[in-house]
């Protein structure tokens, strides 16, 4: 019966993941459909952001009434940066990159964060790294691929997999070598773009590990973050968008995806990853992350039409080995610091019982 439920348990938790997965990939595609249809780059995540905070809020308020600390002026800056970094870099660098590269490579350079996370929590001191051990070695070597995988996509376009129609009939050498051209160099802004999509993201989750240990409410902190994040878009957005039809939402099409991006990504996608992380931990949702990257991929093809490169899927290999190389490295040093820590315990009480028992021998004996 137990094994039973355990069983149950397991497969609850393996659909939860390929549900995640298919609310990541969706994003992707329903944000490059929205940005097709001539949707504001600035706007939509004006829009994104009302929702999430409409729908973070009221749980934030009510749930962490006990656990949530006074706030101070140095807090509410530090929310703010957070916000900038997080919020403000991370999607506007992401919406660009989308705006001029695809979604499946969007989704294949996300998969370097964990790489990259690493890269700055080493840098200040956050993350420990000894070369010496094989965990050590397999996070520097995971980092180092991931990395490659983001460069070769960016610099390395390669010839087209699917030999989908890009291009209109009928145009001369000129104008065909004039268009390819274009498309190369926005192919490599997109990528640039992505990468700082990257950056950003791996840069608010190094920053939001020291202020989470002043201000432990997790949802009350997503909740300040995306409230400053939203300032600084409309404030962006203002002066972007002068054009007040920009703002407004024309079509059916147009609405559905902004409550998509709203709803699923930043509701239900928060909630489900963190039942996920609660039930699996935060290595083994990780390792799915590249599922995504497939579904990216099928689904874009198929709806959107969209190219794959040989560049793109070499580099998206990359990052994908230096991801998981750098998860094995992180899930090894958990162990090997469990085992230290067992070592040391057991050694410290039998220095204890020895002190004991040399202590009663010399009682008997009645030396001093």
């Amino acid at each position: 019966m137990g094994r039973e439920s355990a069983s149950s348990e397991k497969m609850k938790l393996l659909l939860s993941l390929l549900a995640l997965q298919f609310c990541f990939a969706g994003f992707h595609i329903v944000s490059r459909f929205a940005l097709n249809m001539g949707v504001s780059k600035v706007v939509y995540p004006v829009y994104r952001n009302i929702i999430a905070l409409v729908l973070l809020g009221p749980f934030a308020y009510f749930l962490e009434k006990k656990e949530r600390p006074p706030l101070t002026f140095s807090l509410l800056v530090q929310f703010f940066l957070l916000a900038l970094v997080g919020i403000t870099a991370n999607q506007g660098f992401y919406f660009l990159g989308l705006y001029y590269a695809s979604p499946t490579f969007a989704s294949a350079m996300q998969n370097s964060v964990p790489a990259i996370t690493f890269a700055m929590a080493s840098v200040i001191r956050l993350e420990q790294v000894n070369i010496a051990r094989r965990d050590g070695l397999a996070k520097v070597v995971g980092t180092i691929l991931s990395v490659a995988g983001a460069t070769v996509i960016t610099l390395y376009k390669g010839p087209p997999l699917l030999h989908l129609s890009e291009h209109p009939l009928g145009n001369s050498i000129e104008e065909n070598t004039f268009v390819a051209s274009k498309t190369v160099q926005n192919w490599t802004l997109g990528c640039l773009y992505l990468l700082g999509h990257c950056l950003s993201w791996s840069g608010w989750m190094v920053l939001q590990a020291p202020v989470l240990r002043k201000y432990p409410a997790k949802l009350s902190l997503t909740s300040f973050t995306c409230f400053f994040g939203l300032i600084q878009f409309l404030v962006i957005a203002s002066l972007v968008e002068t054009d007040t039809d920009r703002w407004i939402i024309h079509s059916k099409e147009e609405l559905l995806t902004i409550l998509y991006a709203g709803v699923v990504s930043s509701g239900i996608v928060i909630a489900l990853q963190t039942w996920c992380i609660h039930k699996g931990g935060p290595v083994f949702v990780a390792v799915f992350q590249p599922v995504q990257t497939v579904l990216v991929a099928i689904m874009a093809s198929l709806i959107l039409r969209d190219q794959l490169y040989s560049g793109g899927i070499i580099g998206a290999i990359l990052i994908m080995i230096g991801l998981y190389s750098v998860l094995w490295g992180k899930n090894e040093e958990k162990k090997v610091i469990a085992q230290e820590k067992e070592e040391s315990l057991t050694k410290h009480l039998l220095h204890d019982v020895e002190e004991a028992l040399n202590k009663e021998g010399k009682i008997e004996t009645g030396l001093p």
